[in-house]
């Protein structure tokens, strides 16, 4: 299968669960639902592994960059303050969901926990894979939150 086909078809697989498309209902930057986001930076992680041709495991990039942010709840709203820590607590939730709705293995599970780097300073990006997407999260996240509003 070649890399295209391969992309597509881990898509599927994903974006056909229904949680995944939970996602649409949550807004993550500005005027951008979570999963937009989490699309966004798929794209540019595979953008990002071409250019600098760092061939990675495309199944575990791809699977660790659209279920990066699969927290399922709305950040912005008020609550008991939990939220408040949503940029400290959102990775570990989100790689519960994967794992336990999607099956996500360990690898992707990493990515998945060390995508808040730096702000998680103990959760450090130990994969070519988990680097990309923690990367390509902050380039997104800035672009949305400044221009996207």
């Amino acid at each position: 299968m070649n890399d295209s086909r391969e992309i597509d078809s881990i898509m599927e697989e994903i974006c056909a669960d229904p949680r995944v498309q939970e996602m649409k209902r949550y807004i993550q930057h500005g005027r951008v639902t979570t999963y937009e986001h989490c699309c966004r930076v798929t794209g540019l992680s595979l953008k990002i592994d071409r250019r600098l041709r760092l061939h990675s495991d495309l199944p575990t990039l791809v699977r660790g960059a659209m279920l990066h942010d699969f927290y399922l709840y709305d950040w912005h709203s008020e609550d008991n303050g939990e939220h408040n820590w949503h940029g400290y607590i959102h990775a570990e939730r989100a790689r519960r969901n994967a794992e336990k709705y999607l099956g996500a293995d360990k690898k992707v599970q990493q990515v998945i926990y060390s995508h808040m780097w730096p702000l998680n300073l103990t959760r450090i990006p130990r994969s070519r894979e988990a680097w990309i997407v923690c990367l390509a999260d902050k380039y997104v996240s800035l672009k949305e939150t400044l221009l996207e509003r």
